[in-house]
């Protein structure tokens, strides 16, 4: 008699192994707490500060509002197909079009990528120069390379990792909001701040929105979960539950940090500090608190980011694999590790090439455009699918959240909120290269008489 891992292995698409369903509703809110709390505030609180002004907390909150109505299409849609690939899975559901479907699922692969990225610089640069003095980008390099060993390790060891991280992360989040209160007590802070919005160059409401297409960058990561869908127990029981509440948490924290950093720390100063302007929260607010010790956590926080960040970006690629929207090849699974450690190294090398020329603010306004078009495609991609019926109950989202959830991310992408032209630049950049790819991958299958597929009903189970 067959026992039954060996059941559970022949259960693969393509003839491949199936990935482990290893990830219940705690390790899920634990990775959607992680991905989302992470490199964007540790990171990027110092430019959307020198965008917005003093009120630092309200990009936070508009961005969470928008990332929240979102996160209410991919629940019904990921109920309706609990399948890797998440974005371009349903794009390509809605509106059978390959080249779409290819386009979306590279945008959302290079936001993985151009998010580990930023990680890895962060890490090299601010946190890690706290200790010694590294080469860069050697150190970035040699930091995507070690997150490619764990990702090739396994799905347990990664999400567990994750764990471990995320409480690290959240630990050094609260002694920002812990010194914040402590400062406040002690008659420190200038509560005015929270209500300025800089409008030396601008309308109040192109500051508001410029900073919170910006700030967009620190909410991402809740979308990442839907191509873990796969390595999920239940996963159409379990994930509204987890989503919803890990966005709610990480949203929280970050909307007390801001407060924190603009009640002890001026806009401008904020802003001088880069990535370190947490580490200007600090020194302000508790002088006698060696930096060494946020930097530490800190350095946790941004490797945490980056894994659950490569995590997605090798998935998504072996979801589309097994759907023929890019070469077969991409989904090979390890036959022991059971891990797409093709996709692992292919994501890995794109990583090594960004960390190598491009800095973090260019990588962080980039990835928010990416994933505000990929989400506005994604709402859109919600009603389409209202017209196709699947067996087993799912979570349904209410009508007018992914209406206006789209309405909002298009304005975000648009030059009217105040976008940079350079994150314009950069994306056309890597959309070019996706383009490329598209002809390459076009003339493989071609040569195999096999065009690029549509996915079939029978394929999503």
């Amino acid at each position: 008699m067959a026992d039954a891992r060996t059941e559970h292995v022949d259960t693969g698409p393509s003839g491949q192994p199936a990935l482990k369903r290893v990830i219940g509703p705690k390790l899920l809110l634990f990775f959607v707490v992680g991905d989302i709390i992470g490199t964007g505030i540790y990171a990027l609180t110092g430019q959307v500060a020198g965008r917005v002004g003093g009120a630092l907390w309200l990009p936070f909150l508009l961005a969470f509002a928008v990332a929240f109505m979102t996160a209410f299409g991919y629940l019904e849609l990921v109920g309706k197909y609990p399948r890797a690939a998440g974005a371009a899975l349903y794009t390509n559901r809605a509106f059978r079009i390959p080249f779409l479907t290819f386009m979306v699922a590279f945008a959302v692969m290079c936001s993985g990528i151009t998010s580990a990225s930023s990680a890895a610089v962060a890490f090299g640069n601010t946190y890690l120069a706290e200790f010694i003095s590294s080469p860069m980008p050697l150190v970035a390099i040699l930091f995507i390379v070690g997150l490619g060993l764990i990702n090739f390790r396994g799905v347990s060891e990664s999400v567990k990792t994750n764990v471990v991280l995320t409480c690290i992360e959240l630990a050094g989040l609260l002694i920002i909001i812990g010194v914040g209160v402590w400062a406040v007590m002690n008659g420190n802070g200038e509560p005015g701040r929270l209500v300025e919005v800089d409008t030396a160059d601008q309308t109040w409401l192109v500051a508001i929105t410029s900073a919170t297409s910006l700030a967009f960058f620190a909410m991402v990561g809740f979308e990442d979960s839907v191509n873990m869908a796969e390595e999920c127990k239940d996963p159409v029981r379990i994930f509204p539950k987890a989503m919803l509440w890990g966005m709610v948490v990480a949203a929280t924290i970050y909307i007390l940090v801001s407060v924190t950093s603009s009640l002890l720390v001026p806009a401008d100063d904020l802003k001088a500090a880069e990535s370190g302007a947490l580490l200007k929260v600090i020194d302000v607010g508790a002088p006698g608190m060696p930096r060494e010790i946020f930097s530490a956590l800190g350095l946790f926080a941004v490797i945490n980011s980056a894994l659950i960040n490569m995590l997605m970006a090798s998935r998504l690629l072996y979801g589309m694999a097994n759907e023929k929207i890019i070469p077969k090849q991409l989904g090979t699974v390890h036959p022991f590790r059971r891990s797409p450690w093709v996709a692992i190294v292919f994501t890995s090398v794109i990583a090594i090439v960004l960390v190598s020329t491009v800095d973090i603010g260019v990588l962080g306004g980039t990835t928010a455009l990416l994933l505000l078009v990929v989400f506005a495609v994604v709402n859109i991609a919600v009603l389409v699918l209202r017209r196709e019926k699947v067996e087993h109950k799912h979570f349904r989202a209410p009508t007018a959240i992914p209406v206006f959830a789209a309405i909002f991310c298009l304005y975000l992408v648009s030059p009217l909120s105040g976008r940079p032209a350079r994150d314009y630049t950069v994306a056309a950049i890597l959309l070019a290269v996706g383009l490329v790819l598209w002809g390459i991958n076009w003339m493989i299958m071609r040569a195999h008489h096999e065009p690029p597929s549509r996915i079939d009903a029978e394929d999503l189970g």
